[in-house]
């Protein structure tokens, strides 16, 4: 048996809070974790929208029922199978949707990135293909930082970027040694982040957001 591989075109679809144009001084990138679907985790961000700040969700490629045959759908953004075509994907997907956003609002804008929990894996291996360079802000919320980037190309793309790391403390999924072995794993890399908690579990924390949004720096 031989295994191949071709590749095909897809249909990606993403949602939108704000509307491009030359008022837009924020532009968000935020990534959903596993199991959700774009368009109901987009709903979180509502506080950012003020009239200058566009946030785009794009939701991953593969989608799947929740609960058996039927019912409620989630997206996923890789699993184990065929695990480096799936990252080379998600990466030439988000750095086409940041191209297309980009074409249509200011030179100037601010970009930020947020990843939550699944989400964060995919934007860390996504930024640390040099996409970095464009972006001024990452954002890992309740989020994994993956063990299996690149130490010499990782380092290079996460030099001098701002980086946050928030969690809730009822996060089931937040361990005092996974917390730990995250921490370890960035300091390698150089990045010394920011770290916001809130009271709560596995979910995004509105008045967090809106903290980590005007504390968190610019580079």
């Amino acid at each position: 048996m031989n295994e191949h591989s071709l590749r095909v075109p897809r249909t990606a679809r993403y949602y939108t809070l704000g509307t491009p144009s030359d008022q837009i001084k924020d532009l968000w990138i935020v990534c959903h974790g596993y199991g959700q679907l774009a368009r109901y985790f987009l709903r979180h961000f509502s506080g950012l929208d003020n009239g200058q700040t566009l946030v785009v969700a794009p939701e991953a490629l593969s989608r799947f029922y929740l609960d058996g045959f039927s019912g409620r759908v989630g997206a996923t953004w890789m699993t184990k199978e065929d695990r480096l075509a799936e990252i080379e994907d998600q990466a030439s997907y988000l750095n086409l949707l940041l191209q297309e956003q980009l074409q249509h609002l200011p030179q100037d804008v601010h970009i930020t990135v947020l990843g939550f929990s699944q989400g964060g894996a995919t934007v860390s291996r996504w930024l640390a293909t040099q996409e970095a360079r464009l972006v001024h802000r990452l954002v890992l919320w309740a989020a994994s930082f993956p063990e299996d980037i690149d130490f010499t190309s990782g380092k290079a793309a996460f030099a001098h970027l701002p980086v946050a790391m928030v969690y809730g403390t009822q996060d089931q999924f937040i361990t005092p040694e996974a917390l730990q072995r995250k921490q370890q794993l960035m300091a390698q890399l150089g990045i010394q982040p920011q770290i916001y908690t809130f009271e709560g579990g596995h979910s995004i924390h509105p008045e967090t957001l809106a903290l980590v949004d005007s504390a968190l720096e610019i580079r």
